[in-house]
């Protein structure tokens, strides 16, 4: 089995002639063959002979013939005749073609026009001066670098009616076993001051990022706020959440809104004109804006507390 692997591997080189020398008789090596020395990178059975300890006594050499020309298939030039002059045969242009006309046969243009190309290629600061009528001193959005340092495109605000308002931005740490990887946490309050409202919270490495992934994370908790016509609260309610706890009171019209911290943004994103707010406990700006939605989401409506008893809206005070 050990001489099959030789053989084997041996008759896959097709185009080279591989015999074995020595170097007590370089009259052997024959001109157009070149020697490996046994240093050099090349299969341990075709260094070593049968007998291995005469192998490791007397350097080997491996000679490699290069195959001679009869062996190259040629037969793909033989039809080839390079000094024959090939004949270019182009398509027919299809029916009702015309061509367009040559640009040396154009009438020349003037400076105004060619000026007036340029302004709209480059701007009109690019000459200094306007022959299309634009202010030359106001560089145009196509002509603003794309590239480079500091000049990175930055994520367009989605319009949706929707306005952010940033809480709070706190450093935080989280221990690793390599250390303290240093991020940043962003709390963002989303509404369109029309009765919804949304509280979200992000982390990143970046203060521009966490701010982006928070407002989107407040997106995905809107909700709706239940107001009067007077853009106050129809009725008394209290929420908390976590050692947080948040009162909620309507007010009358003229009022204002009169709380302070997390829960006032929270009630003027929402559109909330009137209202009264306190904080009891915990004064985690986080806390206290869950908690405030807590407590909106308590709330009801006169119609639909009325709709849920079957009875008129009228009744409900008597």
């Amino acid at each position: 089995m050990a001489a099959a692997a030789p053989a084997a591997t041996l008759s896959s080189f097709s185009s080279l002639s591989i015999r074995l020398s020595s170097h007590s008789s370089p009259s052997s090596s024959s001109a157009g063959a070149f020697a490996l020395p046994k240093s050099s990178f090349c299969p341990s059975f075709l260094l070593s002979s049968g007998n291995t300890t005469a192998a490791r006594k007397k350097p080997t050499l491996l000679v490699i013939h290069a195959a001679k020309s009869d062996d190259i298939d040629t037969s793909f030039f033989d039809e080839v005749n390079p000094n024959e002059d090939i004949s270019f045969d182009p398509p027919a242009p299809p029916e009702g073609y015309v061509p367009p006309v040559p640009f040396y046969e154009l009438p020349p243009e003037s400076e105004d026009e060619v000026a007036a190309a340029y302004e709209e290629m480059y701007g009109p600061g690019y000459s200094g001066v306007s022959i299309l009528g634009n202010d030359i001193y106001v560089m145009d959005s196509k002509v603003k670098k794309s590239s480079g340092f500091g000049t990175q495109k930055r994520k367009e605000k989605v319009k949706d009616g929707f306005e952010e308002r940033v809480v709070q931005v706190r450093r935080v740490t989280k221990v690793v076993k390599g250390g303290k990887q240093l991020q940043f946490r962003a709390i963002v309050v989303v509404g369109n001051k029309q009765g919804q409202v949304g509280v979200g919270v992000g982390k990143a490495k970046e203060v521009v990022a966490a701010v982006e992934k928070s407002a989107v994370n407040a997106r995905r908790n809107i909700i709706t706020v239940p107001m009067t016509k007077y853009s106050t609260f129809p009725h008394r309610s209290d929420g908390d959440y976590g050692a947080a706890k948040v009162m909620l009171r309507p007010a009358s019209p003229g009022t204002g809104v009169i709380a302070g911290g997390a829960v006032r943004i929270v009630l003027e994103m929402a559109g909330v004109d009137n209202a009264l707010g306190k904080q009891l406990g915990s004064n985690n700006a986080l806390n206290n804006a869950r908690a405030t939605v807590v407590a909106i989401q308590k709330m009801r409506q006169f119609r639909e507390v009325a709709l849920q008893r079957g009875i008129p809206m009228e009744e409900l005070w008597k």
